[in-house]
């Protein structure tokens, strides 16, 4: 199969194409894209008819900004709607050995239409894949992850992808639930961020509670709603009121200054979070100087996009962070994505392993 097949938000496809093509390009691999504006859907046609699966393995997801999900497949089109399941079984009888079925559609109005069908199909089909052994019975995690993604009631994408470099979300969203006493709904934003950026089995000393916090622009306080959440002892930087629930928890305290002249007192800060609306390069500016400082051990901030060419803004912007503390010497780990509960933005976490003392003593 010589297609990647990836899920975005609605209105980035432009977005998602520019950034498959730019890791294509760096392994050596040539293309074209097919996207339809508001579709929330890009596929990737590799000119050679192996490379597709070679780009799955070799460029890591978590690098993949704006794509949701990916697999490697083909387009199934003109199926016979009394029988779709002989169709997508024959399509998928030379596919490695999957451990688990997903049956999925766009994240679209038109999409949306399709869900109560996938839930129908997904019993008879996983029957008919278990019957020519091209799906397990019982749920492996290890094993390859068969998808099937409908864009028509008689047209679907079908393929795989591997269950350590993809999203293991169906759908590759989050079901979060918003909280009823959080002041914003920017809240769901970090608590994805946290979910995404901290594997699951260090949560427990990377998130926890007794930590210290800053939140730069918090007012009204919807991130440091998480940070209180998660037991943590927050100084929210902002020249606006605070939610006065937030401020009785007695684990926050507010300074009433400009977020980009606030700098703590102490190196003693665990997390960083930032959500201010300003230009990209300004915030990446003092995201810079805040981990090559070593006033935080950890960051998480947003980047407001322009309305075109963002994945050039995200690129520049990640470069940049990249270049100048690799220049000042600080180790450090560094990841972006478009989050499920972002908009015009994408949320970027700088982990700061080292810092060399004589940078900022």
């Amino acid at each position: 199969m010589s297609c990647i097949v990836i899920y975005c938000r609605a209105g980035f496809e432009n977005d998602a194409a520019a950034e498959i093509t730019h890791h294509a390009s760096q392994h050596g691999v040539g293309g074209y894209v097919k996207a339809k504006p508001n579709s929330a859907l890009v596929v990737y046609h590799c000119y050679s008819h192996d490379e597709a699966e070679y780009l799955l393995k070799k460029i890591p997801f978590k690098d993949m900004v704006f794509a949701r999900q990916w697999f490697v497949g083909k387009q199934i089109a003109r199926m016979p709607i009394d029988d779709r399941v002989t169709s997508l079984c024959e399509a998928a009888k030379e596919f490695p050995l999957c451990g688990e079925l997903r049956v999925e559609t766009c994240d679209t109005n038109d999409g949306k239409e399709f869900s109560k069908f996938c839930k129908k199909i997904s019993t008879p089909l996983a029957k008919g894949l278990e019957k020519q052994e091209t799906l397990l019975r019982q749920q492996v995690k290890n094993r390859p992850i068969l998808h099937v993604l409908f864009i028509a009631s008689d047209t679907a994408y079908v393929g795989y992808s591997f269950s350590f470099n993809n999203s293991a979300l169906y759908m590759g969203i989050p079901r979060l639930r918003y909280p009823k006493d959080a002041p914003s709904r920017s809240t769901l934003k970090l608590d994805e961020a946290f979910m995404v950026f901290v594997p699951e089995d260090e949560q427990e000393d990377r998130v926890r509670s007794g930590m210290k916090a800053v939140d730069l622009g918090a007012c009204p306080g919807g991130w440091t709603y998480q940070l209180v959440r998660r037991g943590m002892f927050v100084q929210a930087i902002d020249n606006g009121p605070m939610d006065q629930a937030l401020m009785e928890s007695g684990q926050v305290k507010h300074y009433r200054e400009d977020g980009f002249k606030f700098r703590p007192e102490r190196r003693n800060i665990d997390w960083l979070v930032c959500d201010m609306v300003e230009k990209p390069s300004r915030v990446t500016e003092l995201m810079i100087d805040w981990a090559v400082n070593g006033f935080a051990k950890e960051l998480i901030f947003n980047l407001k996009l322009p309305m075109k060419k963002r994945f050039d803004c995200v690129y520049e912007n990640m470069q940049r962070i990249d270049q100048e503390l690799r220049e000042y010497g600080v180790k450090f780990n560094l990841q972006a994505k478009h989050l499920y509960h972002d908009r015009e933005e994408v949320t970027v976490h700088v982990q700061v392993l080292r810092v060399p003392q004589n940078v900022y003593s």
